[in-house]
Formats: C-alpha cells, sequence, structure tokens
C-alpha cells in the first residue's frame, strides 16, 4: 500500500491525497483546488500529479473549494467513481461548485479579452458550470460514526470534525493480505471552544495519520474576545470615522460566526444603529442550509434557539441579491457594514468592494481568517502602500487589520487535545499537511517532544509506502 501527496503539501490549499491499494485499487481523500498561490495558481490546479480515470473511489472530508474544488475537473477528466461524505458536505458541495464553476468561467473570459486584444493565447476554464453539475450525482451521502464499504477490502468511518458543518475525519479500515491497517485523514479539525459547532469527536486508534497543521505553531486568542474586536471596528471606522467597514468573510463557516456574533451584540443592545449588508448570493444559501443542520451545533446556541429562532439574523441586516444592487453600495455616503466573500480577497464581490474602498482614510478593510501569502487580502495585510486590483494600482489609505481569534482551524493546543485519544507508541507514522513549511517544522518539534516518533512533512508528488 502506497500514499502520494498531490496538494496541501507544505501548503495550505489543495488537498488531495491518493492512497494505492496492493489490489491495485486507488482511493482519492479530497480533490481541493489550490488558492492565492499568485501566478502559479493556475498551473498547479491543471495538473493532478496522476490520471483521473484511474481513481477508483473518492472519500471526501468537508466541503470547502480548497478540498472539493477539483472534482468537476477530476470527473471531466475521467474519474467515474463514487464520492463519499456527509450528507451536509454534499450539500453544501453543490453550491460552492457552482460557485468556483461560474467563477471559472468569468475569469477565463476575462483573460481572453485581453489576451484575444494582445494576440495572445486564450485559456480554457479549470471546469464550467455543465462540468460541476454533471460531477453531482456520484456524492453519496453517510452518517457520522457508522462505518460503510468504501472498495474491496475497505470500510470508512466519519466522525465529527468541529470545522464546519458536516466537515469529518475520515477513518479507513483496509484489510489486505489477512491483514487490517487503521488510517485516519484528519481533514482540518474545528476547535474545542467553536462558537456555533460540537467539539472534534474522538476517533479510533490509527495506524497512520494524515493531519493537518495550519496553525500548528500559534495559539489563536480567546474565541469569545472577536465579537468584541468586531464592535471595536464598527465603532472606530462606522460612528466614529463615519465609514464604510469592508470584512472579507469565507462564504461557509466564517460568514454564519460573524452573523452570529452581530446577531449576539444585537440581542445585547450593544450593536450600532447602522445598515449591515451581506453582499453573496452565496454565503445567503450557505447560510440557509446551516440553518438545516443544528443537530450539529453545540449546547450554547441550541440554548440560543430556545428563545431565538434565527441566530443569523438581526436589526438593519440586509441580504444582497443582484450584482446592480451591489454595484450602488460602492455610491453609499452613509457609513455601513458590507460582509463579502471571499475570504481572502481573490475573487467574489468583496474584492470589488476593496478596490472601491481602500483609497479612502475614513474606511477600513478587516480581514477575518487565514490568507495565503500571494493573496490580496495578504498584501493587504503585509503594510503594502499600493495593490493592484484588476490590473489597477491602488494606494492603500483605509485602514487595514485582522481578526486571528475566528479561525475555524485548531491551534497547536487543539490539534494536540485532538490526537489524546490515541496512543502513540501504536501510530507507525504522522504525516503533516495542509500548512506552511516552517509552522510544520515548529509542529513536528513539538509532536516528537510529546513521544511521536515518525512524524514527516511530504512535499508535493511524494509518495511512501505503508503496510
Amino acid at each position: 500500500m502506497k500514499i502520494a501527496f498531490h496538494g496541501a503539501a507544505r501548503t495550505v490549499t489543495g488537498s488531495k491525497h491518493l492512497l494505492t491499494l496492493k489490489n491495485g485499487k486507488k482511493i482519492l481523500l479530497d480533490c481541493g483546488m489550490f488558492q492565492g498561490m499568485g501566478k502559479d495558481t493556475d498551473l498547479l490546479n491543471r495538473d493532478f500529479g496522476f490520471e483521473p480515470a484511474e481513481v477508483d473511489v473518492m472519500v471526501l472530508s468537508h466541503a470547502h473549494i480548497d478540498h472539493t474544488g477539483l472534482i468537476p475537473r477530476l470527473v471531466k477528466q475521467g474519474f467515474t467513481g463514487k464520492i463519499f461524505c456527509t450528507d451536509a458536505t454534499k450539500e453544501l458541495s453543490v453550491l460552492l461548485l457552482l460557485d468556483s464553476a461560474q467563477i471559472q468561467e468569468s475569469d477565463a473570459k476575462y483573460h481572453n479579452k485581453g489576451s484575444k486584444a494582445q494576440g495572445k493565447p486564450l485559456i480554457q476554464p479549470l471546469y464550467t458550470i455543465e462540468d460541476a453539475k454533471a460531477s453531482f450525482g456520484q456524492f453519496v451521502s453517510q452518517f457520522y460514526n457508522q462505518w460503510f464499504a468504501v472498495t474491496d477490502g475497505v470500510e470508512a468511518m466519519f466522525t465529527d470534525a468541529g470545522h464546519i458543518i458536516g466537515s469529518a475525519c475520515v477513518h479507513l479500515r483496509i484489510l489486505e493480505n489477512g491483514t487490517t491497517t487503521h488510517l485516519t485523514f484528519s481533514g482540518d479539525v474545528g476547535r474545542y471552544r467553536d462558537v456555533i459547532l460540537k467539539s472534534p469527536d474522538v476517533f479510533p486508534q490509527a495506524d497512520y495519520i494524515i493531519m493537518e497543521s495550519t496553525y500548528g505553531n500559534s495559539l489563536h486568542e480567546n474565541i469569545q474576545s472577536s465579537v468584541d474586536n468586531i464592535l471595536g471596528w464598527i465603532e472606530s471606522t462606522c460612528v466614529q470615522k463615519k465609514g464604510k467597514l469592508i470584512m472579507p468573510a469565507f462564504s461557509l463557516g466564517r460568514t454564519q460566526e460573524i452573523l452570529y456574533g452581530l446577531n449576539q451584540l444585537s440581542l445585547e443592545n450593544r450593536l450600532p444603529k447602522l445598515d449591515y449588508f451581506l453582499d453573496s448570493p452565496l454565503s445567503t444559501s450557505i447560510t440557509e442550509v446551516v440553518k438545516k443542520y443544528p443537530q450539529y451545533f453545540n449546547k450554547t446556541i441550541q440554548k440560543v434557539l430556545q428563545t431565538d429562532d434565527d441566530p443569523f439574523q438581526f436589526e438593519g441586516l440586509r441580504y444582497i441579491e443582484s450584482v446592480e444592487e451591489s454595484k450602488l453600495l460602492n455610491y453609499r455616503n452613509e457609513p455601513c457594514v458590507i460582509i463579502s466573500a471571499s475570504g481572502m480577497a481573490e475573487a467574489g464581490r468583496v474584492k470589488h468592494h476593496i478596490s472601491n474602498n481602500v483609497e479612502n482614510s475614513r474606511n477600513a478593510i478587516l480581514m477575518t481568517g487565514y490568507c495565503e501569502p500571494a493573496s490580496l487580502g495578504a498584501r493587504l495585510l503585509s503594510g503594502a502602500e499600493e495593490v493592484s486590483i484588476f490590473g489597477v494600482q491602488h494606494e492603500v489609505h483605509a485602514e487595514i487589520g485582522q481578526i486571528k481569534s475566528m479561525s475555524a482551524h485548531g491551534d497547536y493546543e487543539d490539534l494536540s487535545q485532538w490526537l489524546s485519544c490515541q496512543d502513540k507508541q501504536s501510530i507507525k507514522r504522522l504525516f503533516l499537511v495542509h500548512g506552511e513549511y516552517d509552522v510544520q517544522q515548529d509542529f513536528k518539534r513539538w509532536l516528537v517532544k510529546r513521544g511521536f516518533v515518525d512524524v514527516e512533512i511530504p512535499d508535493r508528488h511524494f509518495e511512501t509506502g505503508l503496510a
């Protein structure tokens, strides 16, 4: 049996890990898109590093695009197998992949318009809306904590990862030549004191673990401080300077956490009387899906639901649907808060809002999550005096900030707690994925000091034997 790491290897995005069994069967864990990698992004997404048609089956940890985003391309290039995931992941993936396909088509059209005028080669989108739709019939939903057959000699089980609605850690039970091997893939591990979701579940003893390490060398701020931090930014930007607060936020997970926090402030009569806009049709649709799965919420929000039937709605919140409505926000002179995707400010409506507001010193742009080093969000956070947006240079006069405590990824204490149910001596090898290389090196040292014997940090396309 062999494992090859074709994405999220010494970087955070593009999660895809290919398991090849002794009988030749191939199982793919996730099929994520690379994001925020600058000019290399498109090339990385066009080269899988393996033949899609040779993959027999796929097991999906959760719906985020850096874990699902290349599924339509995988199917387009010949993958015909089942895609196992949880029920919520299946429903959310449909929304996210349709949105991603629309972005692929739009970006290709924009690129080709300029290339055609300059006589340069045209490009094809990674996949189209029709390609995305063609993949949906291959999704098969499964329950948490129940073993199910994946392929000959292989069973899988999902446990709650506590990262986003429907997120799962994947556990494989592989029978080869009379020997059973247990392999666990963490997906993305959530936090043990999340404001909305339950904590990650304990899981069966593993022989091999593939583990994310995004925040493997840092501790998050107290998660309860996030709401007060947002309130501080609203007061300083909108109340004192009479400006606009632009909040890039991932459609799935982060947006719902922000809305929940603002709702809490409203219930406590602390939220300033302003207009609050959620300018992302995708975020709106996802929020409606999230509301359908209250069984995945923690005890705190379950209690809130006893007196508040919609913890993501509050006075002053308006949902923006049409492009025309979104454009009109640029002509507003009144102070307001605009929450919009994408979280790294690399695409979507928020990029237009930043373009139209970044040169005004009354305004502020508040990043609410992780940003890949080459992304627009990261360039703003680095203190750049000028940024290029849609090919136009903009001077940065708006105040730039970040709230790190809202991360849906666990820090090194959360990751260590996730591992605490395991007998270290029984783990033959632990692979660190989904993290920047310097962070992974720090986390590896942390793990070795705590008794984990064989910890590896695979590079992209690295393949190694297991049992």
